[in-house]
């Protein structure tokens, strides 16, 4: 007899469009949870990415086959309610709006969870539901340029001029949160039916979920000049008003993404100049459509003046910065991003900090400490119910072994600043 899977039974309604948030619900519905997508009558814009026929592409394939759709217009009333309703019927919600966008329909967390208090609702954005950074545009090259991914990668790759493998283990981070959505789903399970599961999760078969241009792939689709959905793979990199360097999700050459810069700029001309009438044709003459937006990026007086305006043009711009950089951004130290470890030995190790927050959860970056091998092994034998004669004869066989340790006592570790002021204040190997 074949188990159900997980989820099954799970009711989830999904808001969200592109990759984020569908792809998170995405795994919901594999592990077995019924998903409802509501799109509005647009669309989700990766619909009309290549490859694709009519309004169906092999993007938007990826990510939401298998989930029912229901397409409303929230801005007409009668259809809040269908989406009201279905909030009631369902235990989770994800989307991924800028923040405080569905709140205008009444559909934000609070809202919902007066008549469902039991419900999980997820937002995802690229900077939180807070803070000053929480209503910037952000898609992946962006945030991935704000925070140092762009940076350690151009550098791996720049180091040696040779192609070489990333500077990133994606496929074992990948596998470890993957993992954790199985785990997760199967301690669900086995609150209701009261069995547990055995999971196998293969690295390969991880990468091959994560890649949302699987299907472009497998179809064997000249993709040409057109690319991604954004055309990620072919994003810019401009010169901004204060020297710095920022990266935009935008591709210049693409059919869907091209008439963003047309329209921020205020250049409809562009549209029609030879040079630029086809995606091949930008991809040919690139180098001229680039210096033609660097020069209009450098008529701006600053960085606020022009990112407002390629915001309402729906173009995200994200800032190339080292992760140190990034650390010391007002943002990074609101959030909090980074936290710290101590062995309780002088030595202080920052490492990030939680990637989520849950609402009436105090945000701290808690200490943590590295245990010694074997710290803990004679607490841990007690709370199993060994004696202590027992313990010690296991310690006397050898069976139970731990290093010497040497560390202060842990309440020195309360001495340990919760958040670098910056990375440059961490020592990796003596006292501060």
């Amino acid at each position: 007899m074949t188990q159900a899977l997980p989820l099954e039974g799970f009711r989830v309604v999904d808001f969200s469009r592109v990759l984020a948030g569908p792809h998170c619900a995405k795994n919901l519905l594999d592990l077995g949870a019924e998903v409802i997508k509501i799109e509005p009558p647009s669309g989700d814009l990766s619909r009309r990415a290549f490859p694709g026929n009519g309004e169906m592409s092999g993007y938007y394939a990826q990510q939401n086959a298998g989930k029912r759709n229901v397409s409303i217009d929230l801005n007409i009333p009668g259809a809040r309610e269908v989406a009201a309703r279905l909030c009631e019927s369902a235990d989770i919600i994800v989307e991924n709006f800028r923040p405080g966008a569905l709140a205008g329909f009444d559909l934000d967390y609070d809202t919902v969870a007066r008549t469902n208090p039991a419900i999980v609702y997820a937002s995802i954005s690229g900077y939180g539901q807070q803070g000053a950074w929480r209503g910037r545009s952000a898609y992946a090259p962006t945030v991935q340029a704000e925070t140092g991914t762009t940076a350690t990668t151009l550098a791996h790759f720049d180091r040696t001029g040779r192609p070489r493998s990333d500077a990133f283990s994606h496929a074992d981070v990948y596998a470890g949160l993957h993992a954790t959505i199985a785990i997760l789903a199967a301690l669900t399970d086995r609150a209701r039916t009261g069995r547990g599961r055995y999971i196998d999760v293969a690295m390969a078969a991880v990468m091959l979920s994560i890649n949302e241009r699987v299907h472009a792939d497998l179809s064997g689709v000249d993709l040409g000049a057109e690319r991604a959905v954004l055309g990620a793979t072919d994003g810019p990199f401009f010169t901004g008003p204060d020297g710095e360097t920022f990266a935009s999700p935008m591709s210049l050459i693409g059919s869907l993404t091209f008439p963003f810069y047309v329209a921020a700029m205020r250049r409809p001309d562009l549209a029609q100049d030879p040079r630029f009438l086809t995606p091949a044709l930008r991809e040919q003459n690139l180098p001229e459509l680039h210096r033609i937006v660097q020069d209009w990026v450098n008529t701006f007086e600053d960085m606020g003046s022009l990112d407002a305006q390629m915001d309402e043009a729906r173009i995200a711009t994200g800032r190339v910065r080292t992760i140190q950089e990034f650390a010391r951004t007002d943002w990074a130290l609101e959030w909090p991003a980074t936290r710290t470890a101590t062995d309780r030995d002088g030595t202080i190790f920052p490492i990030p900090g939680r990637p989520w927050r849950f609402d009436e959860h105090a945000v701290s970056a808690d200490k943590r400490i590295a245990a010694y091998r074997g710290e803990h092994n004679e607490e841990v034998l007690a709370e199993l119910g060994y004696a202590p004669k027992a313990i010690d004869e296991l310690v006397d066989s050898g069976a139970l072994v731990a290093a010497p340790v040497t560390a202060l006592p842990v309440d020195a570790a309360d001495d340990v600043p919760e958040t670098p002021g910056t990375p440059a204040g961490m020592t990796f190997g003596g006292a501060q």
